[in-house]
């Protein structure tokens, strides 16, 4: 079994951060690891506070796993101030694992900063040259180039900006656009579009960290990043249709559904 491991923040309702991506490693056959880069306070109705946890503190987390277990892939989340960001980049510039994916999160779906704003240039300068893959949504796609993005001509041309910032490769993700899901991906050489059909529910939570994720577990399972956007992709569309109604907001994508429907046990479990 491959190990992947999280850097992010925590989620207290489990449906995003370090819980959607635990969840999603289980999902996808690897085991699971976190580092805790903050403790926000949130449910389905929004993010009302946060604790960003000690640089030293992160440090050490990283050197935990590091110094005992072997990873194949890292997924960066949340990773708010510019301390943090140093000290992350620092430690995997000298542990230098494969199959980083970088999901630059920056507000929540209720509008909370979850980035300073000082801490984007720490972002583009000491994060994205180390992303085998970055998976910026449209509006993280306009703060990081600076541009407008409506459509697929736009996505590209932001594609190829984040690429010379030293991404290997750039998944621009569509949910965003007003007619469609279109995600477009980059590898310096080749844009593939990848499409899917708008599903219409409000309950959507998570669903930015539980794609990134899915995307480093198979490529820690060994599957180019082409087959691992592609399975990330249909795993999250089908995480989305069967999406949990808890709460009195946004609820969280259903990161177990297929598992459950295998097992024969989801009519029994889901009301």
């Amino acid at each position: 079994m491959k190990h992947v491991l999280t850097i992010a923040g925590s989620d207290t309702c489990g449906g995003a951060g370090i819980q959607a991506d635990l969840k999603t490693f289980s999902a996808q056959g690897t085991y699971g690891m976190s580092v805790i880069t903050a403790v926000t306070v949130q449910n389905t109705q929004g993010v009302f506070g946060c604790q960003d946890i000690d640089p030293e503190i992160i440090q050490g987390q990283i050197d935990a796993i590091f110094t005992d277990i072997e990873v194949s892939a890292v997924k960066i989340g949340m990773v708010s101030q510019i301390a943090t960001i140093h000290a992350i980049a620092d430690k995997l510039e000298q542990y230098q694992p494969k199959n980083i994916v970088l999901d630059p999160v920056m507000i929540s779906k209720s509008g909370f900063d979850l980035m300073q704003p000082e801490a984007k240039e720490a972002l583009i300068s000491r994060l994205i040259p180390l992303a085998y893959v970055i998976t910026p949504n449209l509006p993280e796609a306009e703060v990081i180039t600076g541009m407008k993005i409506n459509d697929l001509a736009s996505m590209e041309q932001a594609a190829r900006m984040i690429y010379e910032m030293g991404a290997k490769n750039v998944l621009i993700k569509g949910g965003h656009l007003e007619n469609d899901a279109t995600d477009l991906l980059f590898d310096g050489e080749k844009i593939v579009t990848l499409q899917s059909d708008r599903i219409q529910t409000k309950n959507t939570h998570g669903t930015g960290c539980t794609l990134s994720s899915c995307i480093a577990a198979n490529l820690a399972k060994g599957k180019t990043v082409e087959e691992a956007v592609r399975t990330a992709k249909e795993y999250i569309t089908t995480a989305i249709a069967h999406a949990l109604d808890i709460g009195k907001g946004v609820g969280p994508t259903n990161h177990f559904y297929e598992l459950y429907t295998k097992a024969g046990i989801w009519d029994e479990i889901k009301d």
